[in-house]
């Protein structure tokens, strides 16, 4: 009797040992995974990061934004949509509109037409950006705030097509505070780089709570919009805080271009915390990078890098390894998700927040 019930027991232990081991993705499992980086920019005729896409077995979502120093917005969608014809299996994009003309009367019209236009082509929806809030100026000079009713018409325009709306809206919280208070390096080096961006130097433009309330109360306009956040919703600082606005807000999700060492900040402090949230709030939570291609980058340093960076970020939230990151100092270790909530993350989820109508092989 002993011995049989100890062949019973191991054999029931077996299945739970075998299904234990195969609830985490590895190292290795990286270019066997389909998956999807939900934000990258193409400013440029070069198909360099397609390449590199299929060789990593990644989809791309490129998006146009009405942002200075980069192509106008009729070559970004020109660049975009050419890729999304020659490899309709690989890429799709989302379109943009200029605040050019805002004080027309025709603007919303005018805008309507454009987007009409662009859906017809394959748009998947409209990147607005942070000029919104944060830079542009009426005829009054007053800076435009996307809860503005004027945004109105266009926007039910958007959801009648049944499209989405990724909004960099506002900026990381490090924006507002001097340098050696803030966060993580590449805040420091970006707003050193763009110091008409570091609002902590320009004390007469709007706060980040005006920022991140206008964002809230456009949200409120719009329940039935479908809204990703970009950049962790610009609420990348605390975990806590944007998941009250999950909670607040089922419409929208976020992704997590170029915050994901914010996520990593707050691991090294909290691990099981930041843990927790993903695990959550899975269904509202986009992989994306914020990636460009442009005519001035060295396609090989350029492929390196954004490899590395999406072999780091797989480390990440696949293992439950010891690592450090160049945006900060100290350990912090990797979240080790589960497998549904990887798949989530890096495809399930733009799918749906999307509507992407098939996905690689």
């Amino acid at each position: 009797m002993k011995i049989s019930n100890c062949i019973i027991i191991c054999l029931g232990i077996i299945p739970l040992l075998v299904s234990c081991s195969g609830r985490y993705y590895t190292k290795d499992d990286f270019p066997k995974i389909v998956k999807i980086d939900s934000h990258t920019h193409c400013n440029s005729v070069s198909p360099g990061m397609v390449e590199l896409a299929k060789e990593d077995n990644f989809r791309l979502l490129h998006v146009n934004v009405d942002a200075p120093g980069t192509e106008s917005l009729e070559k970004q969608f020109e660049f975009a949509s050419a890729q999304h014809q020659q490899y309709p299996d690989r890429v799709d994009f989302l379109t943009a509109f200029s605040l050019t003309n805002w004080d027309s009367a025709n603007w919303a019209s005018q805008t309507i037409a454009k987007l009409k236009s662009d859906f017809a082509a394959g748009a998947l929806g409209v990147k607005v950006w942070k000029n919104i809030g944060m830079v542009f100026k009426d005829k009054s000079n007053q800076f435009v705030m996307i809860d503005n009713p004027k945004f109105d018409p266009v926007i039910d325009f958007i959801i009648q097509q049944d499209k989405t709306v990724l909004g960099h809206l506002g900026e990381p919280r490090n924006c507002w505070l001097p340098y050696e208070k803030m966060t993580v390096n590449s805040d420091k080096e970006y707003f050193k780089a763009h110091p008409e961006y570091h609002m902590y130097l320009h004390p007469e433009y709007l706060s980040y709570e005006d920022q991140i309330n206008a964002r809230d109360r456009f949200l409120e306009r719009h329940p039935n919009l479908r809204f990703v956040g970009a950049h962790l919703g610009s609420l990348e600082w605390s975990v806590d805080e944007l998941a009250k606005r999950l909670d607040k807000f089922p419409n929208m999700a976020v992704d997590m271009a170029e915050r994901i060492c914010h996520l990593q900040f707050q691991s090294r402090i909290d691990r099981e915390k930041v843990r927790n949230f993903v695990i959550k709030y899975q269904d509202r939570l986009i992989y994306g990078t914020d990636f460009e291609m442009d005519s001035n980058r060295n396609i090989a340093i350029a492929k390196k890098h954004w490899h590395d960076t999406w072999l780091a970020d797989w480390n990440y939230f696949v293992t439950n390894e010891t690592m450090t990151a160049i945006q900060f100092d100290g350990e912090f270790r990797g979240l080790q998700l589960p497998k549904e909530v990887i798949d989530k993350i890096y495809r399930h989820n733009a799918v749906h927040w999307y509507k992407l109508n098939k996905l690689v092989n």
